[in-house]
């Protein structure tokens, strides 16, 4: 339906020696990182409001590009990459894109984050945008990154499925609908990616995990991570309820090892849901840094060595 809408993506993006080098072997290019943030963040994207069809198009339709420039297939079926569904009569898009794996494509581990925002806002001076930089701008460029590294490297023996989800900000509508067409015992893990643009509560190259105690996914991450400068801690915002706050949440009822990564301070965040989230208050660097953690710690899990316990909500 969308992919009829005209819309004009520049890029701006360089490749350029300027690259971040917290991890071995992994080197992702910053300015790449900045360009989709950027890119989402814009102005004329007027906060990517999920019911405000124009605005939410141009978000999707430059998501989707990044896919068909990866190489990702469509899902399940669907002859490009969005993936519609009715939500009080108006028509909702995921953006769904596919790694097909090797000898374990029957298993899915999944890389997610939300691409709408809260769109036009009570207006500040001029400014009635809430542009959404970090949440989840800083995300959903993760997961642009990571569809653009392992489609590059090919060595995947699950199948990875990159999906940027609509309408979290209203109910997580676009997630519990995504959830409805898998079989959630075929998921073996699922990296949910919310706000990463800031350094964390623990400093910088560091990085929490909701749910952490719910299935023992963070420590294998954390056990790929070893011998590099980077750690995932605990959620240190329990009272915040997290985990159930994002789009891992219903896999997670399901019992899928579905987890939330994020750097965000919420306890102390004055840019949250306002005008201020712009990409000028956020860390290039440290998104980076993460996104190049989450590939290194996702190694095993990728390649089938290890297959992390099911939630169990009673831990």
């Amino acid at each position: 339906m969308i992919k009829n809408i005209i819309y004009t993506v520049s890029l701006g993006i360089t490749f350029s020696a300027c690259q971040a080098q917290p991890l071995p072997h992994i080197k992702l290019n910053v300015k790449d990182v900045e360009a989709h943030i950027k890119t989402l963040s814009a102005d004329e994207m007027r906060g990517r409001n999920a019911l405000v069809k124009e605005d939410i198009a141009k978000a999707a339709n430059y998501i989707a590009y990044q896919f068909e420039q990866a190489g990702l297939q469509p899902f399940n079926g669907l002859n490009y990459y969005f993936q519609n569904f009715k939500y009080q009569k108006l028509d909702l898009y995921n953006v769904v894109g596919v790694l097909p794996g090797k000898s374990l494509k029957d298993e899915y581990v999944i890389f997610s984050a939300h691409y709408d925002h809260i769109g036009l806002i009570k207006p500040v001076g001029k400014d009635s945008i809430a542009n959404g930089a970090d949440d989840d701008a800083s995300g959903v460029a993760a997961v642009l990154e990571l569809a653009k590294y392992f489609a590059q490297k090919k060595d995947n023996e699950r199948t990875l499925i990159f999906v940027a989800f609509t309408a979290e900000e209203i109910g997580g509508y676009g997630s519990q609908f995504f959830s409805r067409q898998l079989n959630p015992d075929k998921v073996k893990a699922m990296f949910n990616i919310e706000m990463i643009g800031k350094e964390s509560k623990f400093g910088k190259k560091n990085a929490f995990i909701t749910g952490f105690n719910y299935s023992d996914f963070g420590q294998i991450l954390q056990k790929n991570l070893k011998g590099s400068q980077f750690t995932f801690h605990p959620d240190p915002y329990p009272e915040q309820n997290l985990f159930y706050r994002s789009d891992n949440a219903t896999l997670a009822r399901l019992g899928v090892p579905a987890h939330t990564i994020s750097t965000v301070q919420i306890d102390k965040d004055n840019f949250y849901h306002t005008v201020y989230d712009e990409i000028e208050t956020l860390d290039i660097e440290n998104v980076t840094e993460t996104i190049q953690a989450i590939i290194l710690s996702a190694t095993s899990i990728i390649k089938g060595d290890d297959t992390p316990s099911r939630v169990s909500l009673k831990r």
